[in-house]
């Protein structure tokens, strides 16, 4: 997730699964509101509005990791570090559930659901496990396909979710269901890992509020008043984050534990949700009113978020297996910390470029033709039309 031109293949499945829809993204494009402006008009049958949205939520979900290691000894760092976990991901989320809004059971859907989010998760969990084993001399560690580790949590996350589109497309009040859904779950310990349920749930109304916006919506964020007022509400959420920075445990913005588990009450955990929910909201608007609406020269990259998301994340594990920041102890200093961002945001930024697309295509593109039954109807409409 360099060159300006779109890449060749207008429809690339594990791209497209973290869309989850078969027409082009132009066709969402927003109607410019008054003093708003729309994301970018059809290029190459992608909008680049979503795809400069995609590429640079990445690039701070690589920085997130990368700055991790530095926050037990940096209070601007941690700072920095919980101001950005309240709205990457939620983000990311939010444009997959865009995206998802003509998922349903359709088979080619229920295919592309299969080859472009199921069958990478299989690889990459396996693949994971056996990179812990080498890296971190952990032969013990074991291969579970119910145990998400590290990333591969969205993928399971982004299969349930898609399943269940039809569902919130019926019920009047998708959103607050939504909500009340995760605010249980925040207060229920006996969840457990399966499946890295509490994030499935936790994360789950960004989702459902992807689902339910409009192109107009992106748009009203995109007006110049929203820009101008997100620059003192990020200064804000800074401030807020520095001060909250000793006293408060990140771990509240990964949605992976109860609030039993973090060694709270379970009414500081429905408290919580609902602010981080609001707090993630707000930021997330904000980061959105900046993203451009034209192309740019990451444009194209929007469209291989997907990789950089699963295949940066051996080199962020491995940097900690391999003891780099105990190693290099200036990577702790502020030109460290500086040097640590542009790396992570260059190793992101080139595992979302074509070429690195085209070799790990099988993995997370298949098209596995041979795994699924071919449908009568289809034969007998290619044999009319011959």
């Amino acid at each position: 997730m360099f060159p300006a031109a779109p890449t060749p293949r207008p429809e690339l499945p594990a791209a497209r699964a973290a869309e989850g829809t078969d027409r082009p993204q132009s066709a969402d494009r927003p109607a410019g509101a008054e003093g708003a402006a729309a994301p970018a008009p059809k290029s190459g049958g992608r909008n680049a509005f979503f795809d400069n949205a995609k590429y640079l939520a990445i690039v701070l979900v690589a920085m997130g990791h990368a700055w991790e290691p530095l926050t037990d000894g940096s209070r601007a760092a941690e700072a920095l570090y919980m101001t950005v976990y309240t709205f990457h991901m939620p983000a990311f989320i939010i444009i997959s559930g865009y995206f998802s809004r003509s998922f349903d059971m359709r088979k080619d859907r229920l295919q592309r659901l299969v080859t472009g989010v199921a069958v990478p998760y299989v690889l990459f969990e396996t693949a994971y496990a056996f990179f812990k084993r080498w890296a971190d001399d952990d032969p013990g560690h074991p291969i579970s396909l119910l145990d998400p580790w590290f990333l591969t949590w969205f993928l399971v996350a982004l299969f349930i979710w898609r399943l269940t589109t039809p569902l919130w497309k019926v019920v009047r009040w998708p959103i607050p269901l939504a909500v009340a859904v995760a605010v249980l779950a925040s207060v229920s310990p006996d969840i457990g890992d399966d499946l890295d349920l509490q994030r499935v749930l936790q994360f789950l109304p960004f989702f459902v509020l992807g689902l339910s916006l409009r192109p107009e919506h992106f748009a009203m964020v995109q007006r110049r008043a929203v820009r101008i007022a997100s620059l003192p509400v990020f200064a804000a959420a800074l401030v807020m984050a520095y001060w909250a920075a000793p006293r408060m445990s990140s771990a509240w913005f990964y949605h992976r534990d109860s609030a039993q588990e973090l060694g709270t009450t379970w009414w500081i955990g429905a408290v919580m949700t609902l602010a981080l929910f609001g707090c993630s909201i707000v930021m997330t608007a904000c980061f959105f009113s900046w993203v451009p609406t034209r192309r740019t020269w990451f444009t194209v990259l929007g469209a291989g978020t997907l990789y950089g998301y699963l295949l940066h994340g051996f080199l962020a594990k491995g940097s900690r297996f391999w003891g780099w920041f105990d190693d290099y102890r200036w990577l702790h200093s502020p030109l460290g910390e500086v040097a640590v961002t542009l790396i992570a945001a260059a190793v992101v930024t080139a595992l979302c470029t074509p070429p690195v697309r085209r070799v790990f295509r099988f993995a997370m593109e298949p098209t596995m033709a041979w795994a699924f039954r071919k449908d009568p109807a289809d034969s007998a409409r290619a044999r009319v039309g011959a």
